[in-house]
């Protein structure tokens, strides 16, 4: 957003006035997030990804953003817990931090939420707001929503309207087998397909339906066997990390030949497992993909240069876009005048004009179904220095994967 249209037609002195006084009120503050996810433990490789991604994102948004303000994130390792969550929180709010993200696990996150909205209620003047970049079960939008939490990624429900949409259309798709891990995510990925494929395709079977427990499985071999006695031709996971990584060198090794649809096989870990291939196509239901145009190229490649390293977590462009344009609205870098700019807030993300819905602090953007494919001149970026990449199949607008919310928001 740039705020030179609004001093058309003013006198030289007074736009100088304006510039420098009230519309920018906050230039030149930093302003600190305190970040908060496993930096060790079996999802480390994930965390550590995701920590340098935001500190990127905040050195590209620090050369020029809407609100002329600074971003820096402090880490703290939660190892993926909610209750070492809940102690990371006190951590970081003892030390005046006053913003939070986070984003793998939501059983961390639903912990993260319920208690800034507590700590909020009893501590007025020092608010904090938790932007929530991976998390996503559909309760924090809905049945435990609150003014303090935005979603910067589309919930479990809206990626799964998103992706059976495309799925009802594949004529390969007769025999499913869903394996999940045993928490929210995964339980809510299982019964969301059931019940969508249900509407769109009940002559879809549901041939197996395996949940796990999460982060504590080394040889997924029993459930490959499995998978192959049932006649599969697709498996469905919402698997990440070192159990979607695993799953799939089990599914190499016995030679399985079906088709994946999953949501996280770009994350850390997996494209190189994945490069040693399987025996059907690997789809991915995301915000993002590799072979989007524009921004997300140039900061992959940037990334890589600097990293060795891929950046496939484009909520850290959205989520500090979203800030900067709110504080720039607000004139402030003060939590609740922030958070009452962010909610109900269009903005540009890397995918265009997207809004955090008033209602539920739930983003709306557009979602993508990317296949892993061999890189080639159009396409040429290369995942985990594997030759490979996702390339976009379909685009789902908006308002397609839109999925309606229960939230009673309790307004500050």
């Amino acid at each position: 957003m740039q705020f030179t249209h609004r001093l058309f037609g003013l006198p030289v002195a007074a736009s100088l006035a304006l510039v420098s006084g009230a519309v920018f009120a906050q230039a030149g503050q930093t302003v600190k997030i305190a970040f908060m996810d496993p930096l060790s433990g079996p999802f480390a490789n994930v965390g550590q990804n995701q920590l340098k991604s935001w500190q990127f994102m905040a050195e590209e948004f620090n050369k020029k953003n809407a609100a002329g303000v600074k971003f820096e994130f402090v880490p703290f390792d939660n190892k993926g817990s909610p209750q070492e969550s809940l102690n990371t929180l006190k951590a970081a709010i003892d030390q005046g931090i006053r913003y939070v993200t986070q984003g793998n696990g939501s059983g961390a996150a639903g912990a993260i939420s319920d208690a800034v909205t507590k700590h909020n209620e009893r501590n007025p003047g020092k608010e904090v707001v938790y932007l929530n970049y991976a998390a996503v079960d559909p309760e924090l939008t809905n049945a435990r929503c609150s003014f303090w939490h935005f979603r910067l990624d589309a919930d479990t429900s809206m990626k799964m309207e998103a992706l059976t949409s495309f799925m009802k259309d594949q004529p390969s798709v007769k025999k499913v087998y869903l394996i999940n891990q045993n928490y929210a995510h995964g339980q809510q990925v299982s019964r969301y397909f059931k019940e969508a494929m249900q509407r769109k395709r009940p002559d879809v079977q549901i041939v197996g339906d395996d949940l796990h427990p999460i982060g504590q499985v080394k040889d997924f071999a029993p459930y490959i066997a499995k998978i192959k006695a049932s006649g599969a031709d697709s498996v469905l996971t919402g698997n990440w990390g070192a159990d979607l990584t695993l799953l799939i060198k089990a599914a190499k090794d016995a030679g399985l030949n079906a088709d994946f649809y999953t949501y996280y096989a770009g994350v850390s870990g997996t494209p190189t497992a994945l490069a040693a291939g399987v025996g059907g196509k690997v789809r991915v239901v995301a915000y993002s993909h590799n072979s989007l145009p524009g921004v997300v190229q140039r900061l992959q490649n940037d990334f890589k240069k600097k990293f060795n390293d891929d950046w496939y977590t484009g909520a850290t462009y959205n989520g500090l876009a979203l800030l900067a344009e709110a504080m720039a609205k607000a004139k402030t870098t003060e939590p609740v005048a922030v958070a009452k700019a962010m909610s109900g807030l269009k903005f540009q993300g890397f995918q265009g004009e997207i809004e955090m819905r008033k209602t539920d602090h739930q983003l709306q953007q557009p979602l993508f179904i990317s296949e892993w494919r061999k890189a080639d001149a159009k396409n040429p970026y290369s995942v985990e220095n594997t030759g490979w990449n996702f390339q976009e199949v379909k685009a789902i607008p908006a308002y397609v994967s839109s999925t309606p919310t229960s939230c009673q928001m309790k307004q500050p």
